[in-house]
């Protein structure tokens, strides 16, 4: 079992850092630019776009959770796995990703590979399957909306055989109950929006390297074609970093007895949910269900994304996968019936309460 980040860990990221002050909260660096103590003598930080202290904070703390060198931080997850393929996707190569991945990440791939930028195979990564030649293998454990688990130390090795680097997405598990790192992958990608900044006020991505090399390689992108954060962003990630160790559990508990009791109900005709993590979703008969279903919740809000403290809810055909063509909807598994549901840390009674009200709507159609 890979080690869990202890809450020391998250509590203590940027805390005690700024030098001059003794600031415990380590300060925003608004400065665009920092002064050169002597002619040609590079500081550590010479201009934002590429280097910032607040952005460094935050980027060396999401690493530690991770358990490796360093993080570029982005300006979103879709930046994050752009600045991949910038920096290790040559022209024309192939990039392998799962058949049912995040809809903004295949909206990504799809788009680079009509415009002969690379060339892309959707594979169902779930399954044991040869995993052919390519320059960078994208795995996503749970799977987003499915959340289908992959054996991540199989899939890396068998890219790694193929001479692939491997990118984990582990924006859904997070660091508290997975480090794709010790099972030997590349890179870890974040969408930090999500649980690591935790209260949906702000958009950020991280790009998690293994090893020195990958890391200079991606700040080198990161800085090329200025998609590094801001450090106002940066401030709000590391604030909410801080509680990650007891907004997660929280939500998972939640989550756990949701799915649970989904299950028991006649409405649903399928859950899923892997146990562990505070994503669970649904199937419910068709769109006439979901619309009743949805008309009159209480406790949890129709909308995208995920992972902040409060419950919402999402109908990733309309919404997050509404990119992705019917039939490849269907290929992957997602139907019109499907709701995913980010589970907050609201009181759990409140929110089973609005489920059950939501599901007595359908029957009264």
């Amino acid at each position: 079992m890979p080690f869990k980040p202890s809450a020391t860990k998250t509590v203590r990221a940027g805390i005690n850092s700024e030098p001059l002050f003794g600031d415990v909260v380590a300060p925003v660096h608004l400065s665009t630019t920092f002064a050169f103590k002597e002619f040609a003598e590079v500081p550590e930080h010479d201009y934002t776009r590429a280097s910032n202290p607040t952005r460094a904070l935050l980027g060396r703390a999401i690493a530690d959770l991770e358990g490796g060198y360093d993080a570029v931080v982005t300006a979103s997850g879709m930046a994050a796995i752009a600045m991949v393929i910038e920096a290790f996707v040559p022209v024309g190569s192939l990039v392998v990703a799962p058949h049912d991945c995040y809809g903004g990440t295949w909206r990504l791939l799809d788009s680079y590979a009509r415009k002969g930028r690379l060339q892309v195979e959707f594979l169902d990564l779930a399954t044991p399957a040869d995993i052919p030649p390519a320059a960078l293998v994208i795995v996503e454990s749970p799977s987003n909306p499915l959340l289908r688990l992959t054996d991540i130390a199989a899939v890396t090795a068998a890219a790694h055989a193929q001479g692939a680097l491997v990118l984990a997405d582990n924006t859904f598990a997070t660091p508290m109950n997975c480090q794709p790192i010790s099972l030997g992958v590349d890179l870890v990608v974040h969408s930090a929006t999500k649980y690591l900044a935790g209260h949906s006020d702000v958009v950020l991505g991280a790009v998690v390297s293994a090893r020195a090399e990958l890391h200079e390689e991606l700040a080198f992108w990161g800085k090329n074609i200025g998609v590094t954060a801001g450090p106002i962003d940066c401030y709000l990630g590391l604030r909410g970093l801080r509680t990650l160790h007891l907004r997660f559990p929280a939500a998972e508990a939640n989550a756990q007895a949701i799915a649970a009791d989904l299950r028991g109900q006649p409405e649903v005709q399928q859950v899923y949910y892997p146990g562990f993590g505070a994503i669970v979703s649904f199937e419910l008969a068709d769109t006439d269900a979901v619309r009743a279903f949805t008309d009159g919740l209480t406790t949890m809000s129709l909308a995208e994304s995920l992972g902040g403290v409060e419950t919402l809810i999402a109908h990733p055909a309309t919404m997050t996968h509404s990119a992705m063509p019917d039939d490849v909807r269907a290929a992957a598994g997602i139907t019109d019936g499907l709701l995913r549901l980010s589970v907050g840390i609201e009181d759990l009674g409140d929110l089973l309460a609005d489920i059950h009200s939501g599901l007595a709507r359908i029957g009264l159609r």
